[in-house]
């Protein structure tokens, strides 16, 4: 069994232990604000200031890259703050990959101190705790309202379910679990819970993938019977197909063990974190995990496609260890509330659907994005849910927009702070993420079988392959079963 780590965090005594302020627990995420616990602000401090009783106190698992941006996005909001993080990194060097610079916990600790001096100097703020393993956070923070998370993605199901089971409101970055299994099981309790939730899929809350929608029902380009979302990304581990041979030491400030939670145990190596775990099926879900719940999102909402039918792949090569450098998967879906029958195509790592006639001349495709073909025309939008626009180019020039029929949101994270303060459910809720990830991750195991799946959405189990099973569902090292 992994060990527990109990002790006090090695860089506490740059923390204040949080005063005993009286205050409403956030508990259920939609519910009504109970007015009598709230004290007004103008009572308290003026204009400007939070009522401990509206301050969302947020904790934050995970901080290497994207958790570090997380971070930040949370401190920026005046009835939100983070008081407590955790991670088995101290500190990591991003600077090769896209997040650039260091990260890391004692990194982030530095940032929300800084963020925070003169509020904390006004006693307006208790400090911050950190921890290297989120479930001793959980334990000891009473305060926490809400969770980010962070984590690579073989962690996001176990520290999601902690958080939920304590009746912590969740925001957790895509894909929501590593496995479909854990999707279902996350969303589930989820709901059970009554917490408010939300899925980093950051485009689910912009307009342009509102747009699309309203475009898509008001009929603007027929009945969509073909949808293509793709994406660049892809190859992080392609130079492998086997673990390392050489096994360099651990980094000074890693807890491995910790790092690998769920996960079977295994030699540390440069290859595995803090980045390229992506590329590893012990620790991520390829490039449709990672672009999926950003490209397929839009299809999802618009077509409201549910389960799929069957799920066939190909690939650049398949082995126990690493995702292949590039994949193609196809999906089929039924008729649903009277719409025929779809076909969704995925491509990652510079695979792309054929080129459109109605295309410019000279104009290609960005690096990621979704194409819709409908009866009537075809539309185009940028990756992450950005920019629709209709086929040919000139369509757009006399196009009347139809009336905006969904509600408009300022900010994914601001969504889902007002659904954890009683405000509406947040539109990337587990209701919703979970299908989508249960969908994008099907595509990984069509590729890791072969096979074209039958897929028994109820059952939670492909019908025609035994061996798919492996894969729908994880298995956890002693202590860390979900």
């Amino acid at each position: 069994m992994t060990r527990q780590h109990d002790r006090k965090p090695a860089s506490s005594e740059r923390c204040t232990e949080r005063s005993t302020l009286s205050r409403r627990r956030l508990l259920q995420g939609g519910a009504a604000l109970a007015a009598a616990a709230i004290v007004p602000r103008h009572v308290l401090g003026g204009a400007g200031f939070t009522a401990p009783s509206e301050m969302l106190n947020i904790a934050v698992i995970g901080t290497g890259g994207r958790g570090k941006q997380l971070a930040s996005e949370m401190m920026a909001h005046p009835d939100a703050r983070v008081i407590a993080i955790a991670d088995p990194n101290e500190r990591a060097d991003y600077e090769r990959f896209y997040y650039k610079k260091t990260s890391g916990r004692l990194v982030v600790l530095e940032m929300i101190e800084e963020r925070y001096g003169e509020k904390r100097s006004k006693g307006e703020y208790p400090g911050c705790r950190d921890y290297t393993d989120f479930r001793v956070m959980l334990e000891k923070e009473k305060a926490i309202d809400a969770v980010v998370i962070a984590t690579p993605d073989h962690v996001h199901a176990a520290a999601t379910l902690a958080a939920v089971r304590l009746g912590k409101h969740v925001y957790c970055e895509k894909p929501l679990t590593r496995t479909v299994e854990e999707a279902r099981r996350v969303t589930e309790e989820a709901r059970r819970a009554g917490v408010a939730t939300q899925m980093g899929n950051q485009g689910n809350s912009g307009e342009g993938i509102r747009s699309a929608c309203e475009w898509i029902w008001a009929g603007v380009i027929g009945d969509v019977t073909e949808v293509h979302a793709w994406s660049q990304t892809g190859g992080w581990a392609s130079q492998y197909t086997a673990r390392p041979a050489d096994t360099p030491p651990v980094p000074k400030g890693l807890d491995w063990d910790l790092w690998l939670g769920p996960a079977p145990s295994r030699l540390y190596h440069p290859a595995y974190a803090p980045y390229n775990w992506r590329g590893w099926w012990a620790f991520g879900t390829g490039a449709i995990g990672d672009m999926g719940c950003h490209n397929i999102d839009p299809a999802m909402a618009a077509l409201k496609l549910g389960a799929p039918a069957t799920i066939e792949a190909s690939s650049t090569g398949v082995n126990g260890e690493t995702v292949p450098q590039a994949s193609l998967i196809h999906y089929t879906f039924p008729a649903r509330e009277g719409t025929p029958p779809v076909k969704l195509t995925w491509y990652d790592c510079g695979l792309f659907p054929l080129r459109p006639e109605e295309l410019e001349p000279g104009e290609r495709f960005d690096g990621n994005g979704i194409l819709f073909v409908g009866t009537k025309g075809k539309l185009l939008m940028g990756g992450w849910s950005r920019e629709p626009r209709l086929l040919p180019r000139s369509r757009m020039r006399d196009f009347t927009p139809p009336p905006k029929t969904l509600r408009r949101v300022a900010a994914h994270d601001r969504a889902w702070i007002d659904a954890a303060k009683g405000g509406p459910k947040a539109s990337s809720s587990f209701d919703y993420a979970g299908p989508l990830v249960e969908l994008v991750l099907l595509g990984q195991v069509a590729v890791r079988t072969g096979e074209k799946l039958h897929w028994d959405t109820k059952a939670l189990k492909v019908t025609n392959c035994a061996e798919a099973d492996r894969y729908i569902r994880a298995e956890y090292r002693p202590g860390w079963g979900v």
